[in-house]
């Protein structure tokens, strides 16, 4: 590939690279040297001609280029299964293996494979391409995972705004074998059915599993009330963890019959929903004077784009300060925050403004993160996006 354009850095820039970031934005480019074409290969040079890696590039996005490694690496089909077999083996590492085991076996720029993401749900993929360079890869892709997994179907979920951005269609569809619609795993001995066709993101949240894997000596016995339940991953293991009664509630119609097929699976009876506009229905229960052991909040990302941020902020506070008093002295909240934008400082500088306007003394017990198929990169700020904080209430 010696004959690659060359992306050329503006001065002082590659310092972010020598950092650990995987991206160039546009504007820290002085000059592109050579011929290209959206999603090709290039190299990345400082000012001063210096090698700093090599990536594919896109004119169409912000994020100019996009790193796929620091050496002089042939981008193609080898490279790729190279990637993508480090990355499974990682999983492996992490014990997250049998029939109906679900992780992330591909993290994007965590794994060097930037705008990958992949799924595994028992014998079923699905896959995200969410930027051009990935996309021209795509039919490796599938084949790689085909050769290493034997999977039943590859599904892609590829309808995500994202794609636009980056010059492509929203798309969807199997692109290997035939697509069962739902697809049962196992998380953490419970039984949980996931709709890869129609389920938000991916399917499920994979995310969280080892937060809801935590949250068992805070449940146990309990009155628990989970709010933004999805199709029932916290109020599930509540329920395993012995919880007395959970109440699990959603807007969304099709999530919570997810969340009573999930029930009946496992046999559990103690789980009753309840479809509702979460913000109106905690306002209710405080004026109603209701009370809970332990109140978990998982909302979807109210901030999407940094300008968003402070109106984000006065939606995190409001349900925190609102769950805070429908907590039962010495009871629980747990809450979590699933946007990069919210950083672990701004959550906890939320949760204690909450706190003092809720007049209750509030203790934190435990700070945790995303799973650990879903690694951070400690120099790339964007990758740690997951929060989930246990607080008690007194």
């Amino acid at each position: 590939m010696a004959d690659c354009a060359r992306v050329v850095l503006r001065r002082g820039e590659e310092k972010d690279v020598f950092a650990g970031h995987l991206w160039v934005y546009d504007n820290e480019v002085e000059r592109t040297v050579g011929k290209f074409e959206a999603g090709g290969i290039v190299d990345v040079v400082s000012y001063n001609g210096a090698f700093l890696g090599r990536g594919y590039i896109n004119p169409k996005s912000r994020i100019l280029v996009r790193f796929m490694t620091h050496g002089h690496d042939e981008i193609n089909r080898e490279f790729l299964k190279k990637k993508l077999v480090e990355a499974f083996k990682y999983r492996e590492k992490l014990g997250l293996v049998g029939e109906r085991s679900a992780y992330r076996a591909v993290y994007g720029e965590a794994d060097f494979l930037p705008g990958l993401v992949v799924d595994k749900f028992a014998d079923c993929f699905v896959i995200q391409t969410l930027a051009l360079g990935i996309e021209r890869f795509k039919a490796d892709i599938v084949d790689i995972i085909r050769e290493y997994y034997n999977p039943r179907c590859i599904y892609e979920r590829n309808d995500v705004p994202l794609r636009e951005k980056e010059g492509m269609q929203q798309q969807t569809g199997a692109l290997f074998g035939t697509s069962p619609g739902v697809v049962e795993i196992e998380e953490n001995g419970i039984k949980i059915l996931v709709d890869i066709e129609n389920g938000q993101k991916t399917g499920y949240f994979l995310d969280q599993r080892e937060n809801r894997a935590a949250i068992a000596p805070f449940v146990k016995g309990s009155s628990v009330l989970d709010c933004f339940c999805h199709t029932g991953g916290f109020a599930l293991h509540a329920a395993k963890y012995g919880a007395a009664v959970v109440e699990a509630t959603d807007i969304s119609e099709s999530a919570l019959d997810f969340v009573n097929k999930n029930a009946a699976l496992n046999g559990f009876s103690n789980i009753e929903t309840k479809k509702a506009n979460i913000f109106d229905m905690l306002n209710a229960y405080q004026n109603e004077g209701r009370f809970f052991d332990t109140v978990i909040l998982d909302p979807p990302a109210f901030c999407k784009s940094k300008s968003a941020l402070p109106g984000a902020i006065r939606g995190y506070k409001e349900i925190n300060l609102r769950g805070m008093n429908l907590v039962r002295q010495g009871g629980f909240l747990i809450t979590c925050s699933c946007s990069h934008f919210m950083t672990p400082e701004l959550f906890m500088q939320m949760l204690q403004d909450a706190a003092l306007d809720s007049r209750r003394v509030v203790r934190l017990i435990e700070t945790r993160y995303q799973a650990k198929d879903h690694p951070v990169s400690i120099n790339a700020d964007e990758s740690l996006y997951l929060k989930c904080i246990a607080l008690q209430v007194i």
